[in-house]
């Protein structure tokens, strides 16, 4: 370190003995199938973006869109507008379905990776419709000579489906508008989520009029089999599986609460009982969507992750409550029938390279890191959990931590206190003055052997992996999920 400060709080195994859950030839063996099963997901998910959008721009190239650029006027204006259609159109039904949680994508890019995407995704399909329709508008307009106004009044007025694709439209853009970080800001988390459904409707309503005039969408049985295949996928998908599958297995597995208790100062923790539990296949690290069918809010998902290693007969989940959908999970009572989605989520024992476990944890982030510590195999000493909050008392899943403390013999250091506002933000304002890759060697002397699992606010998981970077921890050993879209 570079400058002498307070110690944080090191709680450290202090019963001697025993190994816990050595790391056998077989867990590791188990590590390595996981690891090629989750790129084997992954090449499968990038072949298919990167096969249907080849496909798309082949469209376009089909269709003379090449030929068209050089002719430097109303042609090339329609050209781009063409092409812009064309993978907005594409761009917007892979929004769908990314938020439609096909096994695909969920295994292949996990939550995190389909986050990223699905920010990207919406920023460009947004972008490319928007100038699909001034491109157009502006090209069909100078073809014939007229005010682009009353080219697209015309558009709107005279052409099948153009009516319902405003309206469609309409809807995108308040979806588009609602979902910029300082409007999210101002939105309470339950209504910006109903608002964001709207972009099923809009979606579902903007691109019928190309399957029924648009020439690239029509102009051979293979482009018209395309659009329609994917068009119905994506319909499909939402059907399936946020409709069909959630249902079948609430029906299936009949979860129920089973005991609600106060977990730290500000959060609770609910545990679950359920039918069949083990035929989920939930792994810690995992999350489920949940609806606690109790009255008003039924209707609302929340994503909270397993704060207790999956056992085949109970899930627990923990939060701290901030906002309606967290208040609620306090006022649940044993009995209320719950609706599950999920498990979804890939940072799991799956993704380790490393023999030994070194875990961030912020708030509610440490729920599934204590999952995670009470599942996986390591020898005693060989797991660290840093855990952060603005008060010690406020710290969830501390009996839980404890346990592992004495039975598995894991290290266990609380960073407790106001945010840095200098230096390494993700440590408290008392080690301001420490560097934070210095920390982290100095907590993990030998990172080279270290998978790193981070889970917490988007901000200061960013800190955290800026000096996991800066300390010389690879990329591939880093390992979270976020919750924010």
């Amino acid at each position: 370190m570079t400058t002498a400060t307070p110690s944080p709080t090191v709680t450290s195994p202090v019963t001697p003995g025993v190994r816990a859950a050595p790391q056998t030839r077989a867990a590791a063996a188990a590590i390595g199938q996981g690891r090629g099963a989750r790129r084997a997901w992954n090449l499968a998910a990038t072949t298919v973006i990167w096969l249907t959008s080849l496909f798309v721009a082949g469209l376009w190239v089909a269709g003379g869109g090449i030929q068209a650029l050089f002719a430097f006027d109303y042609a090339s204006l329609n050209s781009l507008g063409r092409l812009t259609g064309l993978v907005a159109s594409n761009l917007l039904l892979y929004q769908v379905i990314l938020m439609a949680r096909i096994p695909l994508f969920e295994k292949g890019f996990g939550k995190d990776g389909i986050t990223r995407m699905h920010r990207l995704v919406g920023f460009w399909s947004f972008s490319l419709m928007i100038a699909h329709i001034a491109l157009l508008v502006w090209g069909y307009a100078a073809q014939v000579g007229i005010n682009p106004l009353v080219q697209l009044w015309e558009f709107v007025w005279d052409y099948p489906g153009m009516l319902l694709a405003t309206v469609g439209t309409a809807l995108i853009v308040i979806v588009a508008f609602t979902s910029m970080r300082t409007a999210r800001k101002k939105l309470r988390y339950e209504s910006w989520h109903l608002l964001h459904l709207y972009a099923y409707i809009g979606v579902g309503l903007a691109l019928p009029h190309q399957l029924w005039t648009g020439a690239d969408f029509l102009s051979s049985p293979l482009a018209t089999a395309y659009w329609w295949t994917l068009w119905a996928v994506a319909a499909a998908a939402i059907l399936v599986f946020r409709i069909g599958v959630p249902l079948a297995r609430t029906l299936r597995h009949r979860v129920k609460v089973a005991r609600v208790e106060p977990d730290g100062t500000g959060g609770v923790a609910v545990t679950m009982t359920g039918r069949h539990l083990a035929s989920l296949k939930a792994r810690s690290g995992q999350f489920f969507l949940w609806r606690f069918l109790d009255g008003p809010g039924a209707s609302r998902a929340n994503p909270f992750s397993l704060a207790a290693a999956p056992d085949g007969r109970t899930m627990t989940i923990s939060a701290r409550i901030v906002g309606d959908g967290t208040a609620r999970l306090a006022t649940l009572r044993p009995g209320t029938p719950v609706m599950i989605e999920g498990p979804y989520g890939v940072m799991t024992g799956a993704a380790r390279t490393g023999r030994k476990l070194l875990m961030f944890g912020a708030g509610a982030g440490v729920a599934p890191l204590v999952a995670l510590l009470e599942s996986e195999p390591y020898d005693r000493g060989e797991a660290t959990l840093i855990t952060r909050d603005h008060a010690p008392d406020a710290a969830l899943r501390q009996d839980a931590i404890a346990e592992l403390v004495r039975t598995r013999g894991v290290r266990h250091v609380a960073l407790h206190g106001t945010r840095a506002r200098t230096g390494s933000s993700w440590l408290p304002n008392s080690h301001a003055r420490w560097q934070g890759s210095d920390a982290i060697r100095h907590l993990a002397p030998d990172l080279d052997q270290y998978d790193v699992f981070l889970c917490g606010p988007e901000p200061w998981m960013a800190a955290v992996k800026t000096d996991l970077r800066r300390a010389g921890v690879a990329a591939d050993r880093i390992h979270s999920e976020s919750f924010t879209i």
